[in-house]
């Protein structure tokens, strides 16, 4: 058996190739859209890709199965879990097979068994692999976002990304459920998640790649519980913000991702253009560092490093509905091309090169100030103080008269930032409140100030730090 080991740092997102090497026929698990890595690890392995699942329409990326079963025929098993709302509506293009609780599958002598595991999505499954040639007991299992090294998949994510009011308790009572189920496998059996740190998905995830049932059932917090309603309280408090764009994978992944065939490329615009784009309305991202950006940039303009953040930040402040456009170097196209298509954004308009920053007539910067600096403002009320963390890192400690949006939701709450004083923006170090400082800015916020260190800094200088 040939088990081959793929990962998205960009959005934490781990698949498989798993092959019999006697056939040389090979399955792909909780594919990526970009296709590639796997046609190519195939190749080199003189292995043919004859099937392609998935453990649940995922929330956090485009799934990259109808486009295996476009491009190069691979058979769908696709889970016929769950009820009405959480089934797949383009497999009648293609070959597929529904699978369901019990059901078993084979890529030449290795056994696939479905699990029906749900608690993150209603039509969520786990893959139980045998390899029958000298063995009659599973190797390991595909348990996609159900359990992760050192955490388990979030309940909530219908109701905070979906909107599915009244979602989150029951996912996590089926998730108590599933996990009783997952406690009585062998010890030794491997587990291979879809996640590592960093995802969204869950709230605790570990960044070693793979685990054991053993290993989880000793220190895994969720297997530490023995009653089912302490269970459900801790699963579903300090979970972190879903990002907006979850509820629009959940839709492509269902109703079925355009097909690709490669990697778009986006034409390269001039001057005139970024004029008529900005007047239009719509969003042009400066990718280039902060530091540059802070100095001079194109009014109108976000920016949004090119850094590994960028797929998540990308999908909570841009339009799937509208063309988008980019100011990027030349080199780094094709990489900020495949971020973008990750998570579904396609609708890119044209790119822009750096050097229109330099020859724009009028240009803008904010300032950046150390704690020390602007301490005595903040602390006398003298400017805005806006932190744009995650609510539980708001709730650990903030500063003093700070008002709390989180980066994200900050294009929807405008209204609430008030516009008498200046604008401090505040993150953890300095990251995303210059995320945050550039959208301002973009939407006639002019007198605005980055927060050098943001949290961290403040917090090393001994300033006065307010808790509630």
């Amino acid at each position: 058996m040939l088990l081959k080991y793929f990962y998205d740092n960009n959005i934490a997102h781990a698949s498989y190739l798993v092959g019999c090497q006697a056939t040389g026929e090979a399955l792909v698990v909780d594919p990526g859209r970009d296709i590639t890595p796997y046609v190519t690890a195939a190749a080199d392995n003189d292995m043919q890709i004859i099937a392609v699942t998935e453990t649940h329409i995922h929330a956090d990326f485009v799934s990259g199965a109808r486009e295996l079963a476009e491009q190069i025929g691979a058979k769908l098993y696709l889970s016929d879990e769950g009820d009405q709302d959480w089934k797949y509506e383009y497999l009648a293009d293609y070959n597929h097979e529904r699978v369901y609780d019990g059901s078993i599958f084979k890529i030449g002598n290795i056994k696939i068994e479905v699990i029906h595991t749900p608690g993150h999505t209603p039509e969520h499954i786990a893959f139980l692999v045998t390899d029958t040639v000298g063995a009659d007991q599973p190797i390991g299992i595909f348990t996609g976002d159900f359990v992760f090294v050192g955490d388990i998949g979030r309940p909530d994510l219908l109701e905070e990304a979906a909107k599915m009011a009244g979602t989150a308790e029951p996912g996590a009572r089926r998730m108590w459920q599933s996990l009783q189920r997952f406690r009585h496998l062998p010890d030794y059996v491997q587990v291979w998640p879809a996640h590592g740190a960093g995802s969204a998905c869950g709230k605790a995830l570990g960044a070693i790649p793979s685990s054991t049932v053993g290993y989880e059932k000793l220190f895994n917090w969720a297997f530490q519980y023995e009653d089912e309603t302490a269970f459900v309280k801790a699963l579903l408090s300090g979970q972190p913000e879903a990002p907006k764009y979850f509820a629009m994978m959940k839709k492509l992944n269902k109703e079925g991702p355009a097909v690709l065939d490669g990697l778009p490329r986006p034409a390269r615009l001039d001057e005139i253009r970024l004029q008529a784009a900005l007047a239009e309305g719509l969003k042009v991202v400066d990718v280039r560092l902060p530091e540059a950006f802070a100095k001079t940039h194109i009014p109108g303009t976000i920016n949004i490093p090119l850094d590994r953040s960028f797929t998540n930040w990308a999908g909570w402040l841009l339009d799937y509905d509208q063309p988008f456009y980019l100011i990027v170097d030349q080199t780094s196209v094709n990489v900020i091309v495949q971020d973008l298509i990750s998570i579904g954004l396609d609708n890119i308009g044209g790119v822009f090169d750096p050097a229109v920053v330099d020859t724009w007539r009028e240009t803008q910067s904010y300032a950046v100030a150390r704690p020390a600096d602007i301490a005595e403002r903040i602390i006398n009320g003298e400017v805005v103080v806006l932190d744009v963390r995650g609510s539980s890192e708001w709730q650990e400690g903030h500063l003093p008269n700070a008002q709390h949006i989180m980066l994200g939701y900050l294009p929807d709450r405008f209204q609430d930032v008030p516009m008498d004083k200046p604008v401090v923006v505040q993150c953890l170090s300095g990251a995303r409140s210059a995320i945050g400082a550039s959208v301002l800015q973009a939407n006639g916020v002019t007198d605005v100030i980055n927060l050098a260190g943001g949290y961290q800094a403040w917090a090393a200088a001994n300033l006065p730090i307010e808790r509630k």
